[in-house]
């Protein structure tokens, strides 16, 4: 049974769309080889959601989102954001930066799943122009022990060089189910997101 009922325009949209803007955003295959089938609805307390490779600021994505995607009540999942263009997208040299990653969540109730990487917004570097940042969904094949540390949101140690390919592969997730992105560059926000993470 579907936990999801789908409503917004944008999970209406066909495959073809989504692998459209991944690909033509790169996304395929910087970050994964195959574009999800779903558009995952993405949306921010300040209001914004995530449309496919839309603009948005660090001010506007400081707190934790809301996800939604079709989700089967009896199976589990993992939710990943990343950034591959860390420090930019010329030079992204710690490909990937993650900012979140959540596991062994039951249906699509990511506040019941298991937090290896809490939740910090984007803080692209001043004058290192538009980030991606994508949200991409696996379906577990059952309940996960994951080995990985656990990273809080006050340190952006061990968040670097990180790739959500070779994770998915380590804990054999397959291809991702459900995905989105946007694109953010610095704002005044950034300073305030770095003294948080201690940099």
């Amino acid at each position: 049974m579907l936990l999801s009922i789908r409503r917004p325009a944008l999970t209406k949209r066909f495959f073809s769309v989504i692998t459209q803007q991944m690909e033509k955003e790169g996304v395929v295959p910087d970050v994964i080889d195959v574009a999800p089938k779903e558009v995952a609805e993405v949306h921010y307390p300040s209001g914004v959601h995530v449309e496919l490779g839309n603009e948005l600021t660090p001010t506007q994505v400081k707190d934790i989102p809301s996800v939604k995607w079709s989700a089967y009540a009896n199976s589990f999942y993992t939710l990943c954001m990343t950034d591959p263009d860390a420090p930019s997208r010329q030079k992204p040299d710690f490909r990937e930066w993650h900012h979140w990653l959540v596991a062994n969540i039951p249906g699509d109730d990511i506040s019941k799943g298991e937090n290896l990487s809490e939740y910090v917004g984007s803080g692209p570097p001043q004058g290192t122009g538009l980030h991606r940042y994508v949200f991409l969904i696996y379906k577990q094949d059952g309940k996960i022990t994951f080995d990985e540390k656990r990273l809080t949101n006050r340190s952006g140690d061990n968040r670097g060089k990180f790739s959500i390919r070779a994770f998915a592969k380590k804990y054999k997730l397959g291809n991702p189910v459900a995905g989105n992105f946007y694109q953010a560059q610095y704002d005044d926000y950034v300073p305030i997101l770095y003294k948080q993470l201690g940099a």
